[in-house]
């Protein structure tokens, strides 16, 4: 999803940044004994809820991104719709959520499940730059557009 003028967009690549970095952290919560991982999980719930709320573009993953990643790269050719990725941050953050009611309660396997869930999605974006969160925005927007626009006729 693209938008138009520079002040309406994310730069693509730093979502992609964000998720490479979550990755790593959420690849040593799981690699981590129990004591330290839920703290690196906590931290990373507050990232999540972060760019869930302020907004992808006001996270400190993404001031690093802008300040230190971003002129090695140059100008993006287009910009995004920060929307989507706030989104997937949201879904992040439950997924943590989940993780973090796993450790809490003593149920490491729920924990573990959630935090690889989280995982996968977060290497997803890495990687092959496919964002699952954005994606179940973009279903959950066209339902939604889809229920309004058929109640309105």
């Amino acid at each position: 999803m693209s938008v138009s003028g520079p002040d309406h967009g994310i730069d693509p690549r730093g979502p992609q940044f964000t998720a490479s970095l979550t990755a790593l952290v959420l690849l040593v919560v799981l690699l981590t004994p129990s004591p330290v991982a839920p703290v690196l999980l906590a931290l990373q719930a507050v990232l999540f809820a972060w760019g869930a709320t302020v907004g992808v573009q006001h996270t400190p993953v993404a001031l690093l991104f802008r300040t230190l990643v971003r002129p090695c790269l140059g100008a993006p050719d287009h910009l995004e719709d920060p929307a989507p990725p706030r989104f997937a941050q949201a879904v992040g953050l439950g997924f943590a959520v989940v993780g973090l009611l796993g450790f809490a309660t003593g149920v490491e396997a729920l924990a573990l499940v959630a935090v690889g869930c989280a995982l996968v999605a977060a290497l997803l974006n890495a990687v092959f730059r496919f964002c699952l969160g954005c994606e179940m925005y973009l279903i959950v927007r066209r339902t939604t557009s889809r229920g309004t626009a058929a109640a309105t006729n």
